[in-house]
């Protein structure tokens, strides 16, 4: 830990205290430097009552959010599972589904977008939108669309955790499956039993590893509405710190109901880890 502990006390945690500061005054830009006059709350007051957009941005993403997680985890656990058998050519299969990884960097990725590679057309073929809207309706319908249309970005961003999760798997011995199938156990029994409860660490270790990833990514809107008020003039600095700090904030519960999940699982699936 220390390599990480020195790293922060030289580079981070500055920034991240006066980012804190900020969010508590009203900050002017002026020929003399920046110009500190405090507000207290203000800057939270105006973003949650006076500004509407910022609050139902949020409230939209993190539906989104929430929905895409557990899709990523999934499909990155299925896939590792497949990975994970013996079979020709298993290796360059692993490399085929880790390439993402080094391809969708942030100014790669929003080049490939722009070019429409981000979209899948059976969306419009299908009517997908209308069908969705049929049975849910409203915000739901909105957020399930969204992360449809984002389906590329799920394939995308498991490749990391189709690593972990494949990590994880080689970690359980086989003399389990061995002897719990002389017990007369089926696969599925088998899978419940020894595979899903020794998998929940990983679980858990990819889903803050998702939760970071996603709420950190280049076409996220929130952080680009946080940038675009650091530079007006009715905002600053400092509103623009309220708002980072807010959404921190929210990125800081999710991260802690994620561990929460996965202690309470690890704790019912056979002792704690």
């Amino acid at each position: 830990m220390l390599p990480w502990i020195v790293g922060f006390l030289s580079f981070v945690l500055f920034p991240v205290g006066w980012s804190l500061y900020n969010s508590f005054n009203k900050v002017s830009i002026t020929s003399d430097g920046f110009q500190y006059h405090w507000v207290g709350f203000e800057n939270y007051y105006r973003m949650l009552f006076e500004n509407n957009e910022y609050p139902i941005l949020l409230i939209t993403y993190f539906q989104e959010m929430l929905l895409m997680i557990p899709l990523i985890l999934i499909f990155a656990f299925f896939v590792a599972l497949l990975l994970n058998q013996k079979f020709p050519a298993r290796g360059f299969m692993r490399t085929v589904f880790f390439l993402p990884v080094i391809f969708a960097t942030g100014q790669v990725l929003m080049e490939l977008f722009r070019q429409g590679s981000g979209e899948l057309p059976f969306m419009e073929q299908y009517r997908v939108e209308d069908v969705v809207d049929l049975y849910f309706g409203g915000s739901v319908a909105e957020a399930i669309v969204s992360v449809l249309s984002k389906a590329v970005i799920i394939l995308w961003y498991s490749g990391v955790q189709i690593l972990i999760f494949l990590a994880g798997f080689q970690t359980i011995s086989r003399t389990l499956y061995e002897a719990i199938r002389v017990d007369g156990a089926s696969p599925w029994e088998s899978f419940w039993k020894i595979t899903y409860p020794a998998m929940i660490p990983f679980i858990g270790l990819n889903a803050v590893y998702t939760i970071v990833d996603l709420f950190t990514y280049p076409f996220n809107p929130v952080l680009k509405v946080v940038q675009d008020n650091m530079f007006k003039a009715t905002t600053g600095y400092g509103y623009a710190s309220a708002m980072a700090w807010l959404y921190f904030g929210l990125v800081l519960v999710c991260i802690g109901a994620a561990l929460g999940l996965t202690y309470r699982a690890s704790g019912m699936g056979g002792g704690r880890r």
